[in-house]
């Protein structure tokens, strides 16, 4: 679950990192894998002024760090870089399931669990890659918080705590906050969660979340003002209080759910920022992007979640039997400047009506992960113009990549272009670092997707990075907009 944020007309396929085009193929500058960078001082130790005015501009502006950045000085970049290949399979599995719930022994899909069922012991495997400091209450008390697009509910860590996991900060106590209020059983806010109870003592709603990896947060639901880097304070935000917890990774205090359900910060905030928001999210894995402090991941509310430039933006499509992703379609990829004929749009669409398949842009999933019927097309196009343009593959596959190349000694290589297709004409172009990347320290990078057999497509934060992706649900739709950051 957490510990957690900061793609386009033809895109430019002239990268800022160093990708050069020539004809079907561009030039990626090799650098291995190396140690991200670690979270800068002002992100971990800012805490404005509690005594700012309530928010009145349209816009908000917030810096993200990955969550491997607290790792940098403990691990090595190829543990680090497993942990998150580990992080991921647990993320994608969760997405899963709450998309295609598994089949009980007597074959009916599981529905929602009551309040009290037994949720399995957290893996702590976290369910948001970005996170940062979030000041809570009144006075602002101020921690860190996930910034996660595959969920809803706004949740942090409160005292008294019955079980609650170590984090950075102290934990927020509601009684030293003069803004916190409990949620009444009978109101409307309590009636949205999916899961909810009541306290009969104090006749205050009580919330459950838990997550695909088996981590849990239970408590008290209740209205809240948070607080922002800027000094913009938006108060009366719907929030779990949690007093049990578990699973939770990386110190956080608590997730802010970015998804499009009804208790997401986005849609509670939708007046102020008008249901918009973007991000824009920088490669942390190789040594040379690790190297570079002159960018940093960012995410942006309001009016200026917009770009100034042009950007190829697509339909935004809601699943009717879960609200809380973004989803678009894909009606094809091209490898080398050609369409590949085995990735159909029929096997990327999202059912209306059954809610399956179709294809989910994720912040917390760090791997395109594509139908296998069209990830195995993708593939072998990509593997044959690799060929031809002279790369080595390597004797094995790594973890869930099985296409890896042996570039070691080598500074430059030319790889083909590849090039997503989007309903209503847009095309979104990868920088090659954005699918050929680096594994380890000796010169092995791999092409940087996976199959799946659930049948439901997620475009990860690898493929993401460098773009500012837009998220418009005013408008529906989404957005894509080269060197974002």
């Amino acid at each position: 679950m957490a510990a957690a944020i900061s793609l386009l007309v033809l895109l430019s396929l002239n990268h800022a990192a160093g990708n050069v085009i020539t004809g079907d193929y561009q030039t990626l500058l090799l650098a291995p894998l190396g140690t991200p960078t670690a979270i800068k001082d002002d992100l971990l130790s800012w805490a404005a002024n509690a005594e700012t005015e309530t928010l009145t501009l349209t816009s908000l502006k917030i810096d993200l760090a990955h969550r491997d950045s607290i790792l940098a000085s403990n691990f090595t970049a190829e543990s680090i870089f497993s942990l998150r290949l580990d992080r991921d399979a647990a993320r994608v599995l969760q997405i899963e399931n709450a998309v295609s719930p598994p089949a009980t022994a007597n074959g009916t899909r599981q529905g929602r669990r009551s309040f009290s069922s037994a949720v399995v012991s957290g893996l702590a495997q976290g369910s948001g890659e970005y996170f940062t400091r979030i000041g809570i209450g009144t006075p602002a008390r101020y921690a860190f918080m996930v910034l996660d697009t595959g969920s809803d509910v706004v949740w942090m860590q409160c005292a008294p705590c019955l079980r609650c996991y170590t984090q950075s900060d102290p934990i927020f106590d509601p009684r030293s906050s003069t803004s916190f209020a409990v949620v009444p059983c009978g109101a409307d806010l309590c009636r949205r969660l999916d899961v909810a109870g009541c306290d009969t003592h104090r006749r205050s709603c009580l919330y459950q979340v838990s997550y695909g990896d088996g981590s849990i947060t239970t408590g008290e639901f209740a209205t809240e003002t948070l607080t922002f880097r800027n000094g913009a304070r938006v108060p009366t935000i719907a929030l779990g209080c949690g007093h049990e917890n578990e699973g939770l990774f990386v110190a956080a205090a608590g997730l802010l759910g970015l998804g499009r359900g009804r208790l997401s910060f986005p849609t509670q905030a939708g007046r102020r920022f008008k249901r918009r928001f973007s991000y824009c999210l920088v490669d942390r894995t190789s040594s040379a992007s690790a190297a570079s402090t002159a960018r940093s991941s960012s995410i942006v509310f309001g009016d200026a979640a917009l770009p100034r430039k042009p950007a190829a933006f697509t339909t935004m499509l809601r699943n009717p039997k879960m609200d809380t992703f973004y989803y678009i379609e894909i009606t094809g990829v091209s490898v080398g400047g050609t369409s590949v004929a085995g990735v159909k749009a029929a096997d990327l669409r999202l059912d209306p009506v059954t809610g399956r398949g179709g294809v989910i842009v994720d912040s917390g999933t760090s791997v395109t992960r594509l139908t296998r019927t069209a990830y195995v097309a993708l593939r072998d196009a990509f593997k044959s113009g690799a060929a031809a343009s002279g790369l080595r593959l390597a004797s094995g596959g790594f973890s869930l990549f099985d296409t890896c190349y042996d570039l070691a000694g080598k500074t430059e290589v030319k790889v083909p272009t590849v090039v997503f297709h989007l309903v209503g004409g847009s095309d979104v172009s990868l920088p090659a670092e954005n699918y050929l990347i680096p594994v380890d320290t000796r010169g092995t990078f791999c092409f940087a997707f996976a199959g799946t057999d659930s049948g439901v497509s997620i475009i990860g934060n690898i493929q993401q990075q460098g773009f500012r992706v837009v998220f418009d649900s005013a408008g529906a739709r989404v957005g894509f907009l080269p060197h974002g950051c």
